[in-house]
């Protein structure tokens, strides 16, 4: 057996694996899981675009096959000259019309989806009871606002079930892409204008999925461009009027000595740059429900532990990224004491 055997087989196992497993993904973060009416026309649109694809190339193979077959060289036949098609009317016709035809059968409806997905005029329908959100990308967060509402949030975005949500995106200092997977494709956030589009997630299918979704940055964007991630949480109208409210009308009180005195530290210093309240914006991200959101500096777990090693080397987490401060000159009881503050700041 020859020695390069052993590695082809090597070889052509792991391909086989990668080709399965690139179909993997969990239902929070892929676009192969859509729960909302967008990501079903996309996806739609990948399952027949992958079909005219594999017509094609089994076709292909299939005459390939038949001809290297059927006119394989044979003993006794060195002379023979098969009839040739060159210039043949017929053929011509053939493999002009099919190829124009299958781009018919894919251009129809991704024009028509197209043209559906890019249609945002509810939105600047005074009479169209919709929801808006304004999103702001960052370097590396989100923010997203609810103009309609006067509520302003950051990391986790909140969006009710069963209905579109309408998104205006502008970037604050590069190009960067929204993107949320199994929602729908992405849309780049610029700095020189706005791009609008609209999103739907349906509830059976988020509450089957855990009714959180991951978002990602899909432009790269700098030293932390994958780490930019954010979440969205969805949830009922009811619940998300309920939301709104809290929002709204956000009142933090320490429960504790421990959070009293790192209130006191965060005043010092953290509320240059971050809000507490849930109708504020600020250059830094809005930390009015920090408390009940679901990850920290939108990739780490959400536990104190996490939370004091983001505020003890932020750029250890993610590097470039502008977080600013006192931190390396507090000490470890101080830092004890704001990671309380931080961890109670939520709407209950």
């Amino acid at each position: 057996m020859k020695r390069w055997l052993p590695n082809l087989r090597v070889f052509s196992l792991f391909s086989v694996l990668a080709l399965f497993l690139a179909g993997c993904g969990k239902p929070y973060l892929s676009a192969l899981q859509p729960v909302g009416e967008v990501a079903d026309m996309q996806m739609s649109l990948i399952l027949l675009s992958t079909a005219i694809m594999t017509i094609v190339v089994v076709v292909v193979s299939i005459i390939f096959v038949y001809v290297v077959v059927k006119f394989r060289k044979r003993k006794g036949d060195e002379d023979f000259i098969p009839k040739q098609v060159e210039g043949s009317h017929k053929l011509e016709v053939i493999w002009t019309v099919i190829p124009i035809l299958l781009l018919l059968i894919l251009a129809v409806p991704t024009v028509s989806y197209t043209f559906k997905l890019a249609d945002v005029e509810a939105m600047h329908n005074e009479e169209e009871d919709v929801l808006v959100v304004d999103v702001t990308a960052h370097l590396y967060w989100w923010e997203f606002e609810y103009p309609g509402y006067g509520v302003v949030t950051s990391q986790d975005l909140v969006v009710p079930t069963d209905e579109r949500i309408y998104f205006n995106l502008i970037a604050s200092d590069v190009k960067h892409s929204f993107w949320v997977p199994s929602a729908g494709g992405k849309l780049d956030t610029n700095t020189d204008n706005v791009n609008s589009f609209w999103l739907s997630f349906d509830s059976k299918r988020a509450e089957e999925a855990g009714n959180l979704f991951y978002g990602k940055c899909a432009e790269l964007c700098g030293p932390s461009h994958a780490l930019m991630d954010f979440k969205v949480q969805t949830v009922s109208r009811a619940e998300f009027d309920q939301w709104i409210e809290k929002m709204q009308n956000v009142e933090h009180t320490p429960t504790t000595d421990l959070a009293q005195a790192g209130e006191e530290i965060f005043a010092q210093s953290c509320i240059g740059c971050h809000a507490i309240s849930g109708d504020a914006s600020s250059i830094a991200p809005n930390l009015a429900n920090f408390g009940d959101r679901s990850r920290i500096a939108g990739i780490l777990e959400h536990t104190p532990e996490k939370l004091r090693l983001w505020l003890e080397d932020p750029d250890s987490v993610k590097p470039a990224n502008k977080m600013t401060g006192t931190y390396g000159e507090l000490n470890p009881d101080e830092l004890d004491a704001l990671v309380e503050y931080l961890m109670d700041l939520k709407l209950e």
